[in-house]
């Protein structure tokens, strides 16, 4: 009964604006359906896509976050989410901007070194097909279809992973710059998916420690696959740190088919309402 009676929340989905499937419209709809009382948009190095989330959430009456998710480095690969961010920041803006330059240019070489094999791959029909943010599991489910790899795993392992034949690599941004334009467009920088990183607790805390150096001032404690006993070692080192807890699904729609807005993975993801009063909190709203 009380499990019903909790107010349930989403920081962590994506749209048709970054490599979603749903709409950020459709997006609002879903946490409608699935009893949401807030849900975050943080598409991956964009923030095109939350004018239609905010103005669907308004009419549906479901409280709208604007966020991002931004790629950088910190010796390997890491995601820094950032909430409440102000969409028009000039300074938000001209990274991005840079980023999506970026982007383009490394899918332009992709699509150029397929076709040189004969590939019938075209940049301009990706975007098309997929939407304005194209990454290399578009070009791996072209693979797919083009009969040349198994499944997206196979299409990854050999073509488009590092130092296969199609992969070309981005400028990714360093940590450092990435919570910087976040707290620069007043917003509050979380760390994603802490487990994805495969890091043991030193190597965690390291992280940690280093990112709050520079301002980090949360971490995503529950996601969709983490067991509960995952969330807990989490939650604790949140605390220990001072940390703001935040949690979401990662929904992707039909790209990650598996995973469900609210709930994650078979039903497991529970994020309280709580937590997105702290958020609000550090962000002054």
């Amino acid at each position: 009964m009380q499990k019903h009676a909790m107010k349930l929340i989403d920081l962590h989905a994506h749209s048709t604006a970054s490599d979603g499937t749903a709409s950020p419209r459709a997006l609002a709809e879903l946490a409608l359906r699935h009893g949401l009382s807030a849900l975050a948009l943080t598409d991956h190095d964009t923030v095109l896509g939350y004018p239609e989330l905010k103005k669907a959430g308004e009419e549906l009456g479901i409280e709208t976050v604007p966020g991002i998710e931004i790629s950088t480095k910190f010796r390997r690969a890491v995601h820094i989410l950032g909430y409440y961010i102000d969409p028009h920041s000039p300074h938000l803006e001209q990274v991005l901007n840079w980023v999506v330059e970026d982007r383009d240019k490394r899918n332009k070489e992709m699509c150029r070194l397929m076709a040189a094999d004969g590939l019938p791959v075209n940049y301009e029909d990706m975007k098309k097909r997929f939407g304005p943010v194209i990454g290399r599991p578009h070009f791996a489910d072209l693979l797919v279809e083009l009969g040349l790899a198994k499944n997206v795993r196979d299409a990854f392992d050999r073509y488009v992973e590092k130092g296969q034949r199609y992969y070309v690599g981005r400028t990714i941004l360093p940590i450092e710059k990435a919570i910087e334009i976040i707290r620069l467009a007043g917003g509050v920088p979380v760390l994603a998916h802490p487990f994805q990183y495969q890091l043991d607790d030193p190597g965690l805390r390291e992280l940690i420690e280093y990112c709050m150096t520079q301002g980090l001032r949360g971490m995503e404690c529950r996601y969709s696959g983490y067991a509960p006993e995952q969330s807990a070692y989490l939650e604790a080192l949140a605390e220990e740190y001072g940390l703001i807890k935040t949690g979401g699904s990662d929904y992707h729609g039909s790209n990650k088919p598996r995973i469900c807005l609210g709930s994650g993975i078979e039903n497991r993801l529970h994020v309280p309402y709580e937590w997105l009063e702290r958020l609000k909190e550090a962000a002054g709203k």
